[in-house]
């Protein structure tokens, strides 16, 4: 089986979901320390003439805490004013509005105890539906609890126990995990390579990397999966 494992961002870049679509199981990294200015609780757009952040504003946040237990800001203090961002500078895309209740209803699902786990994941989790990527995710607080694992040990332990014969990664886990460690334990490490396809963006110079939102804007759901699949 193939699998991979990742922290939930909010609304990650294209290449977050090539990954999706390489597996059969997608892990979700949800028990492991916040990292601050990361993309957890935030992303990139077209704002107001300029690539800026959007992000979901937290409740004590700190990197000596788990994802899964730092809670959101309630809603009435963040929620009508960062859809308002994304519509003022969207609007006019071919695809705002199928995307804009995608967005709606990540941000409106959950409850007064949402974690920024709960809507991170519901950020990737929706999106992949849209995208028609049939991957089965889960949690690791939810079903393997091997927190006191750490690094590969971690990453191995997951594989094993899920099963897996192949564990996939972005490019950017090339410098933490070693092929042999793993091919000890009768695990296979592949690497993925996103390519992050250019598309138009109304009328200004392709930015490539910014959240899927944009991507979603600017195509159909169909077309969308095209990019990501590259």
């Amino acid at each position: 089986m193939k699998l991979a494992i990742m922290q939930p961002y909010f609304f990650p870049y294209a290449g977050y979901y090539k990954l999706v679509s390489e597996v059969e199981k997608f892990v979700v990294l949800d028990d492991v320390n916040y990292i601050n200015r990361g993309w957890i609780n935030r992303n990139r757009l077209f704002l107001a003439g300029e690539v800026r952040y959007v992000t979901v504003p937290l409740v004590g946040a700190s990197q000596n805490l788990r994802i899964n237990d730092i809670s959101v800001q309630p809603k009435e203090v963040w929620h009508s004013k960062l859809l308002d961002s994304i519509r003022q500078s969207y609007s006019k895309a071919p695809n705002f509005i199928n995307t804009f209740e995608l967005i709606r209803h990540v941000l409106a699902a959950g409850g007064p105890e949402d974690k920024i786990s709960d809507v991170s994941r519901r950020s990737v989790m929706e999106t992949s539906r849209c995208l028609g990527l049939d991957t089965y995710f889960v949690e690791t607080s939810s079903v393997y609890e091997n927190a006191r694992l750490k690094g590969p040990d971690r990453i191995v332990d997951i594989c094993l126990r899920a099963s897996a014969t192949e564990y996939f990664n972005l490019p950017g886990g090339e410098g933490l995990y070693e092929k042999d460690f793993f091919y000890e334990s009768g695990l296979e490490l592949k690497f993925i390579s996103p390519n992050l396809v250019p598309y138009s963006q109304f009328d200004r110079e392709f930015i490539p990397g910014l959240s899927i939102i944009d991507v979603l804007m600017f195509n159909s759901f169909e077309d969308s999966r095209s990019i990501v699949l590259g």
